[in-house]
C-alpha cells in the first residue's frame, strides 16, 4: 500500500515516547509472572462447564434470534453493498473514492472491534451470505446443501488462501490503490464463493469466506455466546473463546493473520527500507517473499511448540494438539490489530466518511459528512497512544496463555500440565517480544 492508506498509524520509536527496552521487558516480563500465577492458582479448567453463563432475557433474545432482526441486518448489508457499487464503477481512480476506505479500514480493520462487540457481524451482515441463502431458497435446496457434503480435510484451508490474497493486495501489490484492481479482487472472490457454493452448499461460505470467518474467530471474544441448548447468554468471552471448534487449517488462518500483520510492521523499519533501496530485487517478489517466510514462520513455530509435549496413549494425538489451542491465538491477533492500525482506523476512517458523502467525486454532500473535519486527537496525544498500542499487545497475550492454561488442563495429562505448556509459552514469550519490538523499531 502507498500513500495515506499505508502508514496505519504505527510511527516509529521516535513518535513512543516510552522506553522500548523497559516496555519489550515489562511485556515479556507480564506475560512470564501470568504463566506462573495460573500455575499456582488455575489448577483445573474453567471453561468447559456451564457456570457462569447469564441467560438473555427472553424479550431481547426473541428479538436478537427473531426473524425480523435478522431480515434487518440482511437489508442493511445489501443496500450498503448496493450503494458502494455506485463508487466501485463510477467513482474516480485515487485515494478519494469510498471504496479503498470502506475496504481496507472500515472492513478489513472496522470488523475487529465489531465482532469483538456484537459477535461475528459479517455473518449477519454478509452481502454473499444473504445473496446466497437467496438462491438455496430459490433452488429449493436445505440449509448448507450442496452437490456434495464439505470435505473435512479441507477445513479452514480456503479461508487462510483467502486471507493471503486480500492481506498480499493492502500490503504488497503495486497496485492495491487501483480501484480498477481492488474492483476486480471483489469480483473474482465473490465468483469462488458462487463456484464453492454451487458445490458445497453455504458452509463453504462458512470455511473460505476469508472475513467472515475472520470475524467469527474475533466474534468468539464476544461477551454474546450460545448456550449448549442453543439459547442465547452472556458469558465470559474466553469462555466463548474455548468453544471454537478446532478444524484443519486454522492454525494457517491464524498465521497469516499475525504474520501479516508483523510483516506490515518490519515493511514500514528504516531497515527494511534501506535494504530495499540497496539491492535491485522486484519489491513485489521480495515483499511476498518476507511476508510467506513470517507466516511460515509464525505457523511452524506454534505447531511445533504445541507438539512439544511427551507423548501420552490416553490423551488425542499430538497431530491434533496445533488445532486445540489453535484459540488461543485469537486474544494475540486482535491484540496485534489494535495496535497496529487503531489510528488506521479512527483517522482514515473519519476520511473515508468524508468521502462517503462525495462517492464519484461530483462535489456532492450526500450525507452531510463532506465538510466535516478530521479528529487526530490520537495522533496528537503519543504517549496516550503509545500506552494503548502496548496494552493491546501484552493484554492479547496474557490472554491467549489463559486460554492455552484452560485448554492444557483438559487435554493434557496431570504429569504434563507444566511440561506440556513450556514450548507454548516460549512461542508466545517470543510473540511478544516480536510484537513490542516490532512497534517500537518501525
Amino acid at each position: 500500500m502507498r500513500g495515506s492508506i499505508s502508514a496505519h498509524g504505527l510511527g516509529g520509536a521516535a513518535d513512543l515516547p516510552i522506553s522500548a527496552p523497559l516496555a519489550i521487558a515489562g511485556g515479556t516480563a507480564a506475560l512470564a509472572v501470568s504463566f506462573v500465577v495460573l500455575l499456582l492458582a488455575w489448577k483445573q479448567p474453567r471453561f468447559d462447564s456451564a457456570t457462569g453463563e447469564i441467560h438473555v432475557p427472553p424479550p431481547l433474545a426473541r428479538v436478537v434470534d427473531g426473524r425480523a432482526w435478522k431480515t434487518v441486518l440482511r437489508v442493511t448489508g445489501m443496500g450498503f453493498f448496493a450503494f458502494m457499487l455506485w463508487p466501485a464503477m463510477f467513482g474516480p481512480n485515487d485515494l478519494t473514492n469510498p471504496l479503498l476506505g470502506v475496504t481496507y479500514s472500515w472492513l478489513w480493520v472496522g470488523l475487529v472491534p465489531l465482532s469483538v462487540a456484537f459477535g461475528p457481524v459479517v455473518r449477519a451482515l454478509s452481502p454473499t451470505r444473504t445473496f446466497l441463502e437467496l438462491l438455496d431458497k430459490l433452488a429449493g435446496r436445505a440449509d448448507g446443501e450442496g452437490l456434495y457434503e464439505y470435505p473435512e480435510r479441507l477445513g479452514y484451508w480456503p479461508a487462510s488462501i483467502g486471507l493471503f490474497a486480500f492481506v498480499w493486495l493492502e500490503l504488497i501489490a503495486p497496485s492495491g490503490t487501483d480501484v480498477g484492481v481492488v474492483r476486480f479482487w471483489f469480483a473474482v472472490y465473490f465468483a469462488v464463493m458462487l463456484l464453492g457454493w454451487a458445490i458445497f452448499g453455504t458452509t463453504w461460505i462458512a470455511r473460505a469466506d476469508p472475513f467472515e470467518v475472520y470475524s467469527t474467530l474475533v466474534g468468539r471474544l464476544s461477551p454474546w455466546g450460545r448456550s449448549a441448548t442453543g439459547r442465547l447468554v452472556l458469558a465470559s468471552p474466553l469462555r466463548n473463546l474455548s468453544r471454537l471448534p478446532p478444524g484443519r487449517g486454522l492454525v494457517a488462518v491464524m498465521a497469516v493473520l499475525l504474520g501479516s500483520t508483523a510483516y506490515d510492521s518490519w515493511s514500514n523499519s528504516t531497515t527494511w527500507i534501506r535494504y530495499v533501496q540497496s539491492n535491485d530485487i522486484d519489491v513485489t517478489r521480495l515483499g511476498t517473499s518476507l511476508m510467506v517466510l513470517i507466516i511460515v514462520t509464525v505457523g511452524v513455530t506454534f505447531t511445533l511448540a504445541c507438539m512439544a509435549t511427551p507423548r501420552d496413549p490416553d490423551g488425542p494425538p499430538r497431530r491434533e494438539l496445533p488445532g486445540l489451542f489453535a484459540h488461543s491465538l485469537v486474544p494475540i491477533i486482535v491484540g496485534y490489530m489494535v495496535a497496529h492500525y487503531l489510528t488506521f482506523l479512527v483517522e482514515y476512517g473519519q476520511q473515508t466518511l468524508i468521502y462517503m458523502s462525495d462517492p464519484v467525486g461530483t462535489g456532492a454532500n450526500l450525507f452531510g459528512t463532506a465538510d466535516m473535519e478530521i479528529t487526530y486527537w490520537l495522533s496528537l496525544n503519543p504517549t496516550v497512544l503509545a500506552s494503548i498500542k502496548v496494552v493491546a499487545i501484552v493484554i492479547g497475550h496474557v490472554l491467549g496463555v489463559i486460554a492455552a492454561h484452560d485448554r492444557a488442563l483438559t487435554v493434557l495429562p496431570r504429569r504434563h500440565h507444566v511440561t506440556g505448556q513450556l514450548a507454548l509459552l516460549i512461542a508466545m514469550v517470543s510473540y511478544t517480544f516480536m510484537g513490542l519490538y516490532l512497534l517500537f523499531g518501525s
